[in-house]
């Protein structure tokens, strides 16, 4: 396979990258005005800042540029595809200008500059995922073979493309270097919730990304001491990259300065390199190409004293304890899973008295979903926690990402763990309901799959001696069951050990919920939710998202019927969705309308 040019340089040199070009270009020149739209900026002058600009950061003694088009995507520049394509065209042109002028020609990299695309409830993940990939291709249309991906939180979002794009690289018999860095805190977590090690061992994992690092977020010294601290073993299949920005920014006069601190920069700069091992070294926010001339001139780019080397612990393997509400199940044996709604007022009296009654029937697991639709309920964990300690019945909270942020979904992970609950089902969450959207905000910072390795993530850093044991929910009524296999398939690479799915009540839904276990292999407990009559069952199928009922079962409830008579149709009903299900359930989720969870004795009876 032909090495990558760059591959070639970083085996005999360090490399010096450019610094900040939004921050600077906007002091430079006192404007407000994103520095990406003076690439196609009408104004000859306007366009030559972004060449200048070029120019002053390889004068200075930059190796590699990136180019103005961090915020080149259709969110951030209000325009559709091919505007884009225009933006990225015009920036790597008058990259390419500076270039002209590098006094070694040999040693001046370009980079396709791509940064974080915003979501919203428009602009889905899947739109993202696909837009990253057709903003690399072009850059790779306009001759770029350096991409880097910057500031992001975590890989979810740009992996498939990387992936594609490395692809296309190798079928049309060519190289491509990927770079990629995370933007973490000073205490190094990203914004969705993962730690600097885990992000950078992962990315180190991925055999498509050649050099990975950490930019932005914090200044030099908080840099070095989260570098500082990595298992290098875990991270040393990538060429390592820090770019800090010049410190912590203030503001002053209603506009947001950093402190002009060169020197300090530089020396954190160089110790980066020299004792953490940094292979790719340079600056961000605030950082100017006076930073970037004094770290040229202090660091020797020639020398490498960090070896890479695989290190073996030499501490004995902890005791894992399985807390897994299945560990137990045996060859044959159905799984049995019951939500119990937490009340929407401080009455929890049913709520145990139903737990109480589930404990005799050999129920595997009781669920407790968070605050489902959106509409305020006791806190899931907290009901879960209290039935565990007055039944002992293995407990299971469902937690969405709809109510909490990173900091606040860790903290529940810990709290959980020391009440002695260890299960949970992850899951997206219902939006707000529209009504009270002016006055409550969901959050939404990352999906089920985000939380899921925040969890993951946790059992490492955490909870290496009793894990925390985690599932998902299937939507088997999704209009496109590709896309949903896929999310299945992308829950169980994040460490999703089960599933749950919606109620399933029809032999289309039967046959949906089939393929996704023929397909991916998963651990599936199909729901299983008896109408109690036919007001019931018309209220779940009008009322409820997600829930899909059929005419035909909407017709098997009478119109008027006593309460044994409507339970029953409930029951016969549940009885023939299991025998149908049978030859591939793992077992069976049960959700009871009103708790009426005597129902179950009935149907485990007739099983």
């Amino acid at each position: 396979m032909i090495e990558h040019r760059l591959t070639a340089y970083l085996k005999k040199y360090r490399l010096i990258t450019d610094g900040s070009f939004g921050t600077y270009y906007a002091d430079k020149y006192q404007t407000s005005e994103m520095p990406e739209l003076a690439n196609c900026a009408k104004e000859r002058a306007v366009c030559e800042r972004v060449t200048q600009i070029h120019a002053e950061y390889i004068r200075a003694g930059a190796s590699l540029i990136r180019t103005n088009t961090f915020a080149s995507n259709t969110v951030l520049l209000g325009t559709n595809r091919e505007g884009v394509r225009t933006n990225i065209v015009q920036a790597v042109r008058l990259a390419k200008l500076a270039a002209q002028g590098c006094r070694d020609k040999g040693k001046c990299f370009l980079a396709g500059d791509i940064g974080p695309i915003p979501l919203d409830t428009r602009y889905k993940a899947q739109d993202a995922e696909k837009e990253y990939y057709i903003i690399g291709r072009n850059f790779i249309a306009e001759g770029i073979d350096i991409l880097n991906f910057e500031t992001f939180p975590d890989l979810t979002q740009i992996l498939p493309a990387i992936k594609q794009l490395k692809a296309d690289a190798a079928r049309e018999k060519r190289t491509l270097f990927i770079m990629v860095q995370f933007s973490v805190n000073q205490f190094g977590y990203s914004v969705s919730g993962m730690r600097a090690g885990r992000l950078l061992s992962m990315a180190a994992q991925c055999p498509q990304i050649d050099a990975a690092g950490l930019n932005c977020g914090v200044g030099p010294a908080h840099m070095e001491q989260i570098i500082r601290a990595l298992d290098r073993s875990k991270t040393d299949a990538t060429y390592m990259i820090a770019l800090p920005n010049a410190g912590y920014p203030k503001r002053v006069r209603n506009q947001i300065r950093f402190g002009n601190q060169p020197e300090y920069f530089v020396d954190k700069a160089v110790g980066l390199c020299r004792q953490c091992g940094v292979d790719i070294v340079g600056g961000c926010c605030g950082t100017t190409p006076e930073y970037i001339r004094l770290l040229a001139e202090t660091l020797d780019i020639t020398q490498k004293p960090y070896v890479r080397r695989n290190v073996q612990s030499t501490l004995k393997p902890e005791s894992v304890t399985n807390h897994a509400f299945y560990k137990d199940k045996t060859e044959g044996k159905k799984l049995i899973a019951v939500e119990l709604a937490p009340p929407a007022n401080a009455n929890d009296e049913k709520v145990l008295d139903a737990a109480h009654f589930l404990k005799d029937l050999g129920v595997d697991v009781l669920t407790f979903p968070d605050s489902p639709s959106g509409r305020t309920r006791i806190d899931s964990v907290l009901m879960a926690e209290k039935v565990h300690r007055e039944t002992g019945m293995c407990v299971m909270p469902h937690i969405c990402c709809r109510d909490k942020n990173a900091i606040a979904m860790r903290s529940t992970f810990l709290g959980a763990h020391i009440n002695d609950i260890h299960n949970f089902l992850i899951i997206t969450g219902d939006p707000v309901p529209t009504l009270i959207r002016q006055t409550t905000k969901a959050v939404f910072n990352f999906d089920s799959v985000g939380l899921m390795n925040i969890a993951r993530d946790m059992n490492e850093e955490n909870f290496s001696a009793a894990p925390l044991v985690y599932g998902g929910a299937i939507n088997q009524g999704r209009k496109n069951l590709d896309v949903e296999i896929d999310r299945v398939r992308k829950k169980m690479e994040a460490g999703a050990s089960f599933f749950l799915t919606q109620p399933v009540f029809t032999d289309d839904a039967i046959a949906r919920v089939r393929k996704i276990k023929n397909e991916t292999g998963a651990c599936i407990l199909c729901g299983i939710m008896p109408f109690i009559n036919r007001k019931n069952a018309l209220f779940m199928k009008n009322e409820i998202a997600g829930v899909e009922v059929s005419d035909e079962i909407i017709d098997r409830y009478p119109e008027q019927t006593s309460r044994e008579e409507g339970e029953a149709v409930g029951i016969a009903i549940a009885l023939e969705i299991i025998a149908k299900t049978r030859d591939f359930a793992d077992g069976y989720y049960f959700s009871f309308p009103f708790i009426r969870v005597h129902m179950l004795k009935q149907i485990l009876q007739k099983l």
